[in-house]
C-alpha cells in the first residue's frame, strides 16, 4: 500500500515520550501511525481535531485500559507533524499539555525553512 501521508517528528518531543513506553504500547502507536499514513480517511477514533485550537489535532491511542494522546498538525496537506505525547489519566485533556502543543506548533511554523 502506498503512503498517502508522511510523519515528521518535530525535534525530540515525541521521541522522548515514545521511548518511555512499553514495547506493547510502542507497537500499538506504530499500528496507528501506519493507519494515519496509509488510509485516506482516518476515523475520528484515531485522529481528531481539537475544537477551539486552529490546526491542532490529537492522535488517539488506547491500549490495555490506558489512553494516550499525541498532539500534531498538518503541513502542506499530507505531512503530519508530531509534537508532545502523554498518557491521559482523566476525562479532560490537561490544559498544560494543550498549551505545550500550541507552543510547539507555533515554534515549528516560525522556524520552518521555506
Amino acid at each position: 500500500m502506498t503512503p498517502v501521508r508522511e510523519l515528521l517528528f518535530f525535534e525530540d518531543y515525541f521521541e522522548s515520550f515514545f521511548n518511555n513506553q512499553s514495547k506493547k504500547v510502542k507497537e500499538k502507536i506504530n499500528q496507528v501511525f501506519y493507519l494515519l499514513t496509509h488510509v485516506e480517511r482516518v476515523p475520528e477514533k484515531f485522529l481528531k481535531k481539537l475544537t477551539g485550537h486552529t490546526g491542532l489535532y490529537e492522535i488517539r491511542i488506547e491500549f490495555g485500559g490506558n489512553i494516550f494522546r499525541i498532539f500534531c498538525c498538518f503541513d502542506n496537506g499530507n505531512i503530519i507533524v508530531l509534537f508532545n505525547g502523554f498518557q491521559k489519566k482523566s476525562m479532560k485533556t490537561p490544559i498544560r499539555e494543550i498549551e505545550r502543543a500550541i507552543r510547539l506548533m507555533d515554534l515549528y511554523f516560525n522556524t520552518k525553512q521555506p
